[in-house]
């Protein structure tokens, strides 16, 4: 049995791995998708200073709370920064570093400086970036659930620098990059980077960005796969 740990993309939460919780505990595996604060069922608790650090907490707390120890850790789009964040606070932790079509920053770098255009000025509302559109190939059920719970998010988890204390970590990593994207694929750069990679183990999966949401069998086999 396999400890997988989720750190969910922007605008998201824990609830949008329900497919994939259920698929990898059928198979005996434990998954914790932890919600940041601020998002989803968290919401409530939303303000002007939350920022990635806030969220590399959230998960931090998790960890120590839970006393979980070789786990999987997997980073969803700009929950790879925050992945990175806490591999770099507890690798001793980890068994497995799992980037899912995920940012990948160095030390200095934050989300913004990663992505190929920042958001425009007419999408922020106050200190709140509203949501990306859902990948046209979503279904209208899977619609009808993630729109409605897909929140606002605080603009300073994607200015804000992460910073990295340790070097190259000793733990394996994967990046499994999606490739069913209509126009820019701002995660491409990392596909290129690590695709020929000797440390790096790498996967293409003929999907849209959220596997978990539209192709959670695939998605979950290939997670499975990394416990191995």
């Amino acid at each position: 049995m396999a400890t997988y740990l989720i750190c969910h993309g922007a605008w998201s939460g824990g609830w949008s791995w329900k497919k994939l919780r259920a698929l990898l505990g059928t198979a005996g595996h434990e998954v914790f998708t932890p919600t940041y604060t601020g998002l989803g069922e968290r919401a409530h608790l939303a303000h002007p200073l939350i920022d990635l650090d806030t969220h590399i907490e959230d998960v931090l707390g998790v960890i120590e709370y839970e006393d979980l120890h070789n786990f999987i850790l997997v980073g969803h789009s700009y929950g790879g920064m925050v992945a990175t964040g806490v591999a770099d606070r507890v690798p001793e932790r980890i068994r497995h570093l799992v980037y899912l079509d995920a940012f990948v920053p160095t030390d200095g770098q934050s989300l913004r400086d990663l992505a190929s255009e920042a958001p425009p000025a007419e999408r922020l509302e106050g200190w709140l970036i509203p949501p990306n559109p859902p990948a046209p190939d979503t279904a209208p059920e899977d619609l009808a659930w993630t729109v409605p719970r897909r929140r606002h998010q605080p603009a300073r988890c994607f200015t804000q620098a992460l910073r990295l204390t340790r070097g190259e970590p000793a733990f394996p990593r994967s990046y499994i990059h999606c490739t069913k994207k209509t126009g820019a694929d701002v995660f491409r750069q990392f596909a290129d980077r690590f695709r020929s990679d000797p440390s790096w183990r790498f996967h293409s999966l003929a999907t849209s960005h959220s596997p978990n949401i539209t192709a959670p069998e695939t998605l979950a086999a290939l997670l499975i796969s990394a416990a191995g």
